[in-house]
């Protein structure tokens, strides 16, 4: 499978717009016409999973943190990260990063973790990005309009909320006399036609605009089609970071603790607050979202979850009263490979792997 096609399965489900514009996502080392046998899942990359690639015959290695982050002057073989670069061409081996548009997406990071601690039922907690939505109205003879409304629906046009196939369709009359140069699907050239037709109008979000124009045409029987496009001031579906919900029953931070360990294989967690305190409202934000705690508290929330929390980030969230968990930022984000794992299995025919490698820089005694 070409490389190129194993990333249009991925982006479809994680799309790349979503990321943050300070963020580096996407194919940072490779060919997108190479052939991918066999895909490496890992939180990130450094020498010691790049030789566990090579070792391992990987093509491909998928990771959360980006690869290369901040802007490289040079790439050579003494810088550290030249280095890396000069090995993975070497042994034509790609690197993938989806960072924050993973932590975004539905079904990423904050999902899967929301459903580890047994919460299913969730909102974001910040909304970063509305999908913007477009009107498309396309006018078609009476006789092809199933074959065209079929091919706009197939490309995920036509869903308004849990509802899809959602279109309106008026009967009409069309005009049209085709002129030098033309060939015309229906009546002759000179001659003013009337065709009875069907005004099909539908919603589209931006993203599939240009996919769902293309399939409508290629379904459509006229030479030119005649459609029409309005922006919508009504937004489609919210994206954003961190997520709230919560539990079926309230229990107690320590209960909550324990369920945490058990589920992320930690010994050890920071917590903020009582630990017999009720716990029933959560939030969490996967890696580092302690900016987010007054906003959590702003929305209710009785028990925030992160990694990274500093200490006046503690004292803050102590005095608003509001539970923090910090569980680490690697502890918290180390779910990634197995995500992935899950959504890539049943998506490819290819063979998926997890790193070995322990990643986690610290170690506590």
């Amino acid at each position: 499978m070409k490389l190129k096609e194993v990333l249009k399965v991925i982006e479809k489900k994680y799309p790349l717009d979503l990321a943050y514009s300070w963020d580096n996502v996407g194919l940072l080392v490779g060919n997108y016409e190479s052939d991918i046998k066999r895909i490496m899942l890992t939180l990130e990359a450094n020498e010691e999973v790049i030789n566990e690639a090579i070792n391992k015959n990987v093509d491909l290695i998928i990771t959360h943190h980006p690869f290369i982050f901040n802007k490289l002057e040079k790439i050579n073989t003494r810088d550290l990260k030249g280095k890396l670069i000069h090995k993975l061409i070497k042994n034509d081996i790609s690197i993938y990063s989806m960072h924050t548009n993973f932590d975004i997406a539905f079904e990423g990071l904050n999902d899967y973790f929301m459903e580890l601690i047994g919460v299913t039922d969730t909102k974001i907690l910040e909304v970063t990005k509305s999908e913007v939505l477009y009107s498309l109205c396309v006018y078609v003879p009476v006789d092809y309009c199933e074959k065209v409304k079929d091919a706009i629906m197939k490309t995920g046009a036509g869903i308004i909320g849990n509802y899809s196939h959602c279109s309106f369709n008026m009967n009409g009359v069309a005009t049209f006399k085709p002129l030098e140069g033309s060939n015309p699907f229906i009546g002759s050239k000179d001659s003013v036609e009337a065709v009875n037709e069907i005004k099909v109008e539908t919603v589209v979000p931006e993203r599939l605009l240009n996919k769902v124009i293309t399939e409508m045409i290629k379904a459509h029987p006229y030479e030119e089609v005649g459609y029409d496009l309005y922006r919508l001031e009504n937004k489609g579906h919210h994206f954003g970071l961190g997520r709230i919900g919560k539990l079926e029953k309230e229990i107690n931070l320590e209960t909550l603790c324990n369920t945490i360990k058990e589920k992320l294989d930690m010994n050890n967690i920071r917590v903020v607050g009582s630990l017999d305190s009720k716990v029933r409202k959560i939030a969490v934000v996967t890696g580092s979202g302690s900016d987010l705690i007054k906003k959590a508290y702003q929305k209710g929330v009785d028990t925030f979850i992160t990694g990274d929390v500093k200490y006046h980030d503690a004292q803050d969230a102590l005095d608003l009263g509001i539970n923090v968990i910090d569980c680490g930022h690697f502890e918290t984000e180390k779910i990634f490979s197995d995500i992935m794992n899950k959504f890539l299995e049943y998506s490819l025919s290819i063979d998926i792997i997890k790193s070995e490698v322990n990643l986690n820089p610290f170690k506590v005694f």
